[in-house]
């Protein structure tokens, strides 16, 4: 804990950072739900969930694309700016249309589209302004506590959506959810730091779409993402409501279980650093969290399955962080926001893949396929890691 305290005492304009974005995420994770049940309320309305799926996921290709660019073009800080304030008017389109007499039927699917387009924007542009506020040796800490915001914040926007859905509405909901980005704009005022494009260096060396290192780790990654996406949007829900006792209140321990792990396991990553090298750390835990899929056949035991979710999450956590500081390490600055915004933006799209694949399986009531299917999806590219040789990157190289 003390590694933390230090970093963010020590380095005030990544605290502001920081501490805006989980404010942001945090509203974040209420948006969807008060999207989704606006729509509910509507006629017909069950059946417009998926579309208001598709508004919210599909743009997130186009835009995580174009942030890349933007964010090597122009100063990162006036650029999440920006966006909170797009973002922001947005969401709190409906409140207003709610004060004005109604909100149109269609307003909740241009929210979620407007919403998924600049998606990758702070995803993106956060981690591409780590390395200007913080040193080299603060870096593994610094990703950790980015990793852990999505985590913590979003456990903690979930946790509080439902009851205040019930309380207070969906519209007000979103008001509360346009302040967040209100708050995260304004506390961006106060960075100090130039977060400007860096200028391309005159050396030239092996491009960085070209860099084994870099797309073996993302391509093990995406592999990975495709698993967990199968046991949480998939196999978790299928498992309580099949398998395990309890339902809905199942689902929500085993979900309690990977964010806990992942809380765990992003405060373990930062607090220390791999004497066995990045990549080959990246690797080892993605073959633990592999084999901890295992344990899901052990239900209808509640214990082993709740334990591969807290395994999965424990040792996905320092695969995040210690990922973002090799990148960080090979990207020149001068291409930070595009490569962190394509790559997240593979990785975010390959979730849905392991739904697609392991639902004919549970169908079926394949548990032992599934399993294996996602064990191998995790393993096999963790496998081919350990192969890969981390070479020093030329600090002044540019693709």
């Amino acid at each position: 804990m003390s590694t933390y305290v230090r970093l963010l005492r020590s380095r005030p304009d990544f605290r502001r950072l920081w501490m805006g974005a989980s404010v942001s995420v945090m509203g974040d994770s209420m948006t969807y739900i008060a999207l989704s049940w606006l729509v509910l309320g509507q006629q017909n309305g069950t059946a417009k969930l998926g579309a208001l799926a598709v508004c919210y996921t599909a743009p997130v290709l186009v835009g995580g694309l174009a942030a890349g660019p933007v964010l090597d073009r122009f100063d990162k800080r006036t650029v999440l700016i920006a966006d909170s304030v797009l973002r922001g008017l947005a969401v709190a389109s409906i409140p207003v249309a709610a004060a004005a007499g109604a909100v149109p039927e269609w307003l909740p699917f241009l929210v979620a589209a407007v919403y998924g387009l600049l998606k990758m924007i702070p995803m993106a542009a956060v981690p591409a302004s780590i390395p200007d506020l913080v040193t080299p040796g603060q870096r593994d800490a610094a990703n950790a506590l980015e990793s852990l915001s999505y985590s913590v914040s979003g456990i903690i926007g979930f946790t509080v959506s439902a009851p205040l859905l019930t309380t207070m509405g969906p519209v007000t909901l979103l008001a509360l959810d346009a302040s967040t980005y209100a708050c995260f704009a304004i506390t961006l005022t106060r960075v100090r730091t130039p977060l400007r494009p860096h200028p391309r260096p005159a050396v030239k060396g092996i491009p960085v779409f070209r860099d084994r290192v870099l797309i073996g780790t993302t391509l093990a990654f995406m592999a990975f993402n495709i698993a967990e996406g199968a046991m949480t949007m998939v196999m978790a829900p299928w498992l309580a409501k099949e398998r395990l006792p309890g339902d809905g209140a199942t689902l929500s321990l085993l979900m309690a279980a990977l964010s806990v792990g992942e809380v765990l396991g992003g405060f373990a990553a930062g607090a220390w650093r791999p004497r066995i090298g990045r990549l080959t750390a990246i690797a080892v835990v993605e073959l633990v969290a592999a084999a901890g899929i295992l344990a899901l056949l052990g239900a209808p035991g509640w214990i082993p399955v709740t334990a591969a979710f807290l395994i999965m999450g424990t040792f996905s956590a320092p695969m995040t962080v210690w990922a973002q500081s090799l990148r960080m390490e090979r990207v020149p600055p001068s291409q930070r926001g595009r490569v962190f915004s394509v790559f997240r933006t593979m990785m975010q799209a390959t979730p849905p893949i392991g739904a697609a694949l392991i639902t004919p399986l549970l169908v079926k009531g394949d548990l032992t396929g599934a399993v294996v299917l996602m064990t191998s999806l995790a393993a096999v590219p963790a496998l081919a890691l350990l192969l890969l040789r981390d070479t020093p990157r030329p600090a002044a190289a540019c693709g």
